[in-house]
């Protein structure tokens, strides 16, 4: 099982929630700052939305980063 990871940069406040619970799938991006998917599971990163896909093993700490995050910037969703 994969899932996406789309992080929507504009929405970020950089606050570093996402890359201090997971750092194995975010990071603070070097470009703007902001969060992004690690280069790893990374598929396209621009300013304003960084997306990628993620393995089942890295599901649980992505998800607990998503959820944490105060502007909700991030969604997981399954790959069928």
């Amino acid at each position: 099982m994969k899932y996406k990871i789309v992080v929507n940069r504009d929405a970020c406040v950089a606050c570093g929630v996402a890359p201090n619970l997971c750092p194995q799938v975010f990071v603070l991006g070097d470009d703007n700052g902001k969060t992004r998917v690690v280069d790893e599971y990374s598929k396209t990163t621009t300013e304003e939305k960084s997306t990628g896909e993620i393995p089942e093993d890295q599901y649980d700490c992505a998800k607990e980063a998503a959820e944490s995050c105060p502007v909700q910037a991030i969604t997981i969703e399954e790959i069928q």
